[in-house]
């Protein structure tokens, strides 16, 4: 995995993903005391970064692909879904059957084939092999898969050259993590094209491996990958590409709380327009509530939102 990889995959990418806008917002810059930059992944195409990853990943298949699986909360396996069909392939994704509806009724319409399986009684890697050994198909991982990494890292290169143009070489990069993909990404290309920039991962309190890890130097597990309202970064340890790369190049891990997570998507909406859902917003969460920097940039990375639980971040602190 290094940084020729992202500029290939950013040529791949030319004419599929969306360059996403640098939000800034005068009002809660002045609320919370710092300017607070948004990097709005959650217009992205299929509603997330993920996309990119997933197009990078299936662009660089070998001819005569029959087809391909992924595993998904929902946001992979959507960008999985859309690549694949705009590739002729077929595309099967495993999900959990505790998904947001809204993920999974999307995943199908882009034209996946979905399995769902029980997080609690089923082994999702076993299903997963079963159906690539039986069908035919390519596993794409979500995370832990250098051409994913690497079309995570395109971001990396749009925020280095939008944080350029906004005048800001010093800042803190805050990124959503689950295993990990898209902080690697972003950070390898922050190495190259902003040294300024300095990456770090944000997670859902009770979900931090990685934030562990790095204090602790090693990989460690999360104890259970259920229970947060932040479903698209739930993983059970940090990813064997992805670590190494973050541990070398991330500062700090943080955690925040559910709750500071479903009062950044309120404060995402109200102020920027945009929709959040919680994963995607843990990041902005960081930006507002923890020790961070003046100025500081943040990676809004999904908005695939369950419309109840939305309406509900917007009741409780719109």
């Amino acid at each position: 995995m290094n940084f020729a990889m992202i500029e290939a995959a950013a040529g791949r990418l030319a004419g599929q993903a969306r360059l996403t806008p640098l939000l800034n917002a005068p009002l809660l810059d002045a609320a919370f005391g710092k300017r607070v930059f948004v990097k709005a992944e959650c217009l992205q195409v299929t509603g997330s970064f993920k996309f990119r990853g997933a197009w990078s990943a299936v662009s660089a298949l070998p001819a005569g692909t029959r087809g391909v699986l992924a595993y998904s909360s929902g946001n992979h396996g959507q960008g999985v879904a859309l690549a694949a069909a705009r590739h002729g392939l077929t595309a099967v994704v495993v999900m959990p059957a505790d998904a947001p509806e809204v993920k999974i009724a999307n995943t199908r319409a882009y034209g996946a084939e979905v399995v769902l399986y029980d997080r609690a009684t089923e082994d999702r890697d076993a299903l997963g092999a079963a159906l690539c050994a039986t069908r035919g198909l390519v596993l794409i991982k979500p995370f832990d898969e250098a051409q994913v990494i690497a079309g995570q890292g395109t971001v990396g290169l749009e925020i280095a050259a939008q944080a350029h143009d906004a005048g800001v070489e010093t800042a803190d990069v805050l990124v959503c993590c689950g295993g990990g993909g898209l902080s690697a990404g972003i950070a390898l290309a922050l190495e190259a094209r902003a040294p300024g920039l300095r990456l770090r991962t944000v997670e859902p309190v009770g979900f931090d491996d990685m934030a562990r890890s790095l204090l602790a130097g090693e990989r460690l597990r999360n104890a259970q990958t259920s229970g947060s309202v932040c479903d698209a970064i739930l993983t059970p340890a940090p990813g064997e590409l992805t670590f190494p790369v973050l541990q070398r190049l991330a500062g700090p891990g943080i955690a925040v709380t559910d709750d500071q997570a479903l009062q950044a998507v309120a404060l995402a909406f109200t102020h920027l327009r945009i929709v959040l859902e919680p994963g995607g917003a843990v990041a902005l969460a960081a930006a507002l509530f923890a020790d961070t920097t003046d100025p500081v940039i943040c990676v809004a990375s999904g908005g695939n939102a369950d419309p109840a639980l939305f309406r509900d971040a917007l009741a409780r602190f719109g």
